[in-house]
């Protein structure tokens, strides 16, 4: 049985992206998320106005009438949302963690697309993938991936996005709509000394993402979507004095001077440097570069 206080957060997630999707995202999931093309339907006779390019010249033919063949957009759509549950996700300077947005993320795109009577599945990952739940429709499927997005345990803390995305090439042959809820801190690229570097001016720079070798396959199959979940203090740190940091993944601790200016601009420079090397990657796998969900 589920806990009460379980239910009670999945429920209060529920009504507010309800009330989202119905005021303000109604109309714009359909233009956004289009289906892959036409599917025949009917062949009805030619009235003023059709496209002389869609009557169907057999028929016409055997009736002594013009009769045009009508087509439908294919709107079924699969909408894959892949969600990172490692260490980092669980730090947040205010009210929500970055684990607690991507949950209401996940659960804005996930009602609307079942207002579209289009499916959701769920992949979970760490620097392994954690779980998979089958795209579905319907509500009561929705709230089962809210609440593994939500309270899932990982068996890991790391992060590894190319394990998800090999995943999903498999389980996912055919086209999907692919939205990918990350801070897309990689593990091993925030090692204690490292970190140390990002406090030198003038230090060498380290990556905050992997290579991510799959992202293009997968653009070639799905349409991509990566929504980056950040938060305000991992862009510029405060002026708080001395602080003791501990890496949430790796479990390394460092203890820095944030009343140190040219150590802040160091840190801030750092950020701005690497999250144009991670949408410059996103560009060049020809995805849409990573918008910035931000805490505040």
């Amino acid at each position: 049985m589920i806990p009460r206080e379980i239910l009670k957060k999945i429920r209060q997630i529920e009504i507010r992206t309800n009330r989202l999707v119905s005021e303000t995202l109604a109309g714009q999931y359909h233009s956004v998320f289009k289906g892959q093309g036409m599917n025949f339907e009917e062949v009805r006779e030619y009235q003023p106005g059709d496209d002389v390019r869609s009557i169907d010249w057999n028929v016409t033919a055997r009736m002594n009438h013009p009769f045009v063949k009508k087509f439908v957009e294919e709107r079924e759509l699969t909408v894959m949302l892949v969600v990172d549950l490692s260490g980092s996700g669980l730090f947040g300077s205010g009210e929500q963690s970055k684990r607690e947005l991507a949950a209401e993320i996940g659960s804005v795109l996930a009602f609307s697309a079942i207002r579209n009577n289009d499916k959701v599945g769920l992949i979970l990952f760490t620097d392994e993938v954690e779980k998979f739940i089958p795209p579905r429709k319907g509500r009561k499927h929705v709230l089962r991936v809210i609440r593994e997005i939500l309270f899932s345990e990982p068996r890991r803390r790391g992060t590894d996005l190319n394990a998800a995305l090999e995943f999903l090439l498999r389980v996912t042959p055919h086209h999907a709509i692919v939205v990918i809820l990350s801070d897309f801190l990689e593990s091993g690229t925030r090692t204690a000394a490292r970190f140390k570097r990002q406090f030198t001016p003038g230090g060498s720079p380290s990556l905050a993402h992997g290579s991510y070798a799959t992202l293009r396959q997968t653009n070639r199959r799905h349409d991509v979507v990566a929504v980056q979940i950040k938060d305000r203090y991992e862009e510029e740190l405060p002026a708080l004095g001395r602080l003791v940091l501990k890496d949430a993944e790796s479990g390394e601790v460092i203890e820095i001077n944030t009343g140190d200016r040219d150590k802040r601009e160091a840190f801030r420079q750092r950020h701005v440097q690497s999250q144009a090397e991670l949408e410059k990657l996103f560009r060049a796998a020809k995805s849409r570069a990573p918008p910035l969900a931000r805490l505040i």
